[in-house]
């Protein structure tokens, strides 16, 4: 493969895009499987721009010809982040193959002293002096299911799974009415119901709710709207008889479907409402031409029952050389991202430390 080298880069606000930059954004994610996230594209970075002042994406061109983006957020002193740091599961440079790079003058020509990342796509050479660590994404294979019933797909694919969830599918529907799924939902009031399930959830765990935050659901509300070849958010619903029993809302490309917000009533605990969401959906993004669902980091049991591989994906500061700024955030932001870590990559760390959050959630829900 012969190696293009960066000549410019500049920066713009995401959306304020020329049709022509966001038509060699689209092309660059065509390129390469690894780029197809619907994360990367300028669609999201868009609508992220819509509710952060500090977005922006810097254009790589070699010549006069644009062949990689870079969307970010600034903050004060030139601390920047990925894109949706935080809601993002996956972050990149999205380039032209066989493109490279300096880091240091990327780095300048987007004014950033630092660049903290968390979902990195593996194999972004210019980051690798960068990346502390690297991190199991696990991702479940799909493929067109064909003109076969859902319960024929699910007994193909997940045969120890099938019989118990088929026959709690039944059971919802003789106890609260008839059970019925619909992949692409359009009704908006089931998006905020699916928020506000989330909200309690998060409160009942003692997470942070990030529905407490007015942008986040402006940018979900957004992304709710958008249709387009390269994105499309799509509100998926387990219903019984008329009633949501559970919700699920992600963002989609053409050929990758990232899982997002799911959440349920939990009056329905009993019937799986979950797992049976994430089979469901999963049957019907393979017949929507979708190949990868792509579960993101972090340990759920539900993501090892259902992943066909893992991915990798890296954590790290991109930082300018000797930079003052650069160095404090590192020392501030490191430990904290490796007590983190440290916690979640052991059982026993990992079932204590949930322990103790539902404690507070509980807490804070009789306050």
């Amino acid at each position: 493969m012969s190696i293009t080298a960066v000549t410019t880069v500049t920066t713009h606000r995401p959306d304020q895009l020329s049709d022509s930059l966001r038509t060699a954004w689209h092309a660059a994610m065509d390129d390469a499987p690894d780029y197809q996230n619907p994360f990367l594209s300028p669609e999201f970075a868009a609508g992220v721009a819509r509710f952060r002042p500090g977005a922006r994406v810097a254009v790589l061109r070699a010549g006069t010809v644009p062949v990689g983006f870079l969307p970010y957020e600034r903050g004060p002193w030139g601390v920047g982040r990925a894109i949706g740091l935080g809601l993002s599961d996956c972050q990149a440079l999205v380039h032209r193959p066989g493109v490279t790079w300096d880091m240091q003058a990327l780095l300048r020509a987007c004014r950033l002293s630092v660049l903290e990342f968390d979902h990195l796509v593996d194999d972004q050479q210019p980051f690798a002096p960068y990346v502390t660590g690297t991190f199991a994404s696990p991702v479940l294979d799909l493929k067109d299911g064909g003109h076969g019933s859902y319960a024929e797909w699910l007994k193909a694919s997940y045969p120890g799974q099938a019989k118990t969830m088929l026959k709690k599918e039944r059971r919802l529907t003789r106890d609260m009415g008839e059970m019925r799924f619909v992949y692409d939902e359009r009704d908006p009031e089931v998006l905020h119901r699916l928020m506000r399930w989330k909200s309690a959830q998060y409160r009942r765990t003692g997470r942070m709710d990030r529905f407490a935050r007015p942008w986040i659901v402006h940018l979900v509300d957004h992304l709710f709207e958008v249709r387009e070849e390269h994105f499309k958010g799509i509100l998926s619903v387990v219903y019984a008889g008329d009633r949501p029993v559970a919700a699920h809302f992600g963002p989609a490309s053409r050929t990758v479907f990232a899982a997002w917000f799911t959440a349920y009533d939990p009056e329905f605990r009993y019937y799986s409402p979950g797992l049976m969401m994430h089979l469901r959906m999963a049957e019907a993004a393979g017949r929507d031409g979708i190949r990868v669902m792509d579960w993101g980091r972090g340990e759920k049991e539900y993501k090892d029952w259902l992943k066909t591989r893992e991915l990798r994906v890296g954590e790290g500061f991109a930082t300018r050389t000797a930079h003052p700024v650069a160095t404090a955030h590192r020392m501030w932001r490191r430990p904290v991202r490796g007590l983190r870590n440290t916690v979640l990559a052991n059982p026993a760390l990992r079932d204590r430390a949930d322990r103790l959050l539902r404690t507070v959630g509980s807490l804070r829900e009789r306050a």
